[in-house]
């Protein structure tokens, strides 16, 4: 298996579900949890949450064909003026724009999903891909705001779907070794550098196995791998991968 089929429709609904929990959780957030670090680096989970808002209406913008930001200045300037505000403006405006992204995708039709959209850094794919996109982003950034949620509580629906998503993010990546992930239910994902012609995976690739969860969590960067089996015939190491 070497990636996911878009299901924009399926995606959205459990979009909507993923938001619905995001936003019942941060409605217990006061004022010094908001200014409290995150899991991210230097953000605090003001920053995560109207990095959250704004990234909603950003994909927004991918449906309707715009750039998704103005540029990296422009999108880090907003999330450093709206990380400050008070728990109930955070939360009404990661509430209205997460409204505003279900209107529109909800008003594609099915041939729409097909056309070729353009994302950040020059990444472009399938309208139908968007949803996922969203949908990885809230689930992930619960994680970050270090509010309870954990890896290993990310539901079975959304583990059917991430790993293919981020194996895909990695193919052709060259700082990334060829790599074969296996997952214990059985799928499987090649990425990494490119495999030679004509072959599923390089005679070298590093085998990397483990629940579905575990490699998400190694995949997306929000654990180091360490409850990974990895195949060291080849005498490699896990690596470590670059931010997406």
């Amino acid at each position: 298996m070497t990636g996911h089929r878009p299901d924009p429709h399926a995606d959205l609904t459990a979009l909507a579900t993923a938001t619905d929990r995001l936003l019942a959780d941060a409605a217990a957030l006061g004022a010094d949890d908001i200014a409290a670090p995150s899991r991210l680096p230097g953000w605090t989970r003001g920053h995560l949450l109207a990095h959250l808002a704004r990234n909603a209406d950003a994909l927004v913008n991918v449906l309707a064909g715009r750039p998704m930001y103005p540029g990296e200045d422009a999108r880090n300037a907003d999330i450093e003026r709206d990380a400050d505000r008070p728990p109930a403006v955070h939360l009404d405006d990661l509430r209205t724009a997460s409204d505003r992204f279900a209107e529109a995708a909800g008003r594609l039709t099915d041939a729409q999903w097909d056309t070729v959209v353009a994302f950040r850094n020059g990444v472009t794919g399938p309208a139908g891909a968007v949803p996922l996109r969203r949908w990885i982003e809230v689930e992930l950034h619960h994680v970050d705001l270090d509010i309870g949620r954990t890896v290993a509580q990310l539901d079975q629906a959304f583990l059917r779907r991430a790993p293919g998503y981020l194996a895909d993010r990695y193919r052709g990546h060259p700082a990334v070794p060829p790599l074969d992930l296996r997952a214990d239910d059985g799928r499987q994902w090649v990425t990494g550098t490119p495999a030679p012609a004509g072959t599923a995976a390089p005679a070298t690739a590093l085998t990397v196995s483990g629940t579905p969860a575990a490699l998400v969590g190694w995949l997306s960067g929000r654990t180091d791998g360490g409850d990974l089996a990895v195949d060291r015939a080849t005498g490699a190491a896990l690596p470590a991968l670059p931010p997406l």
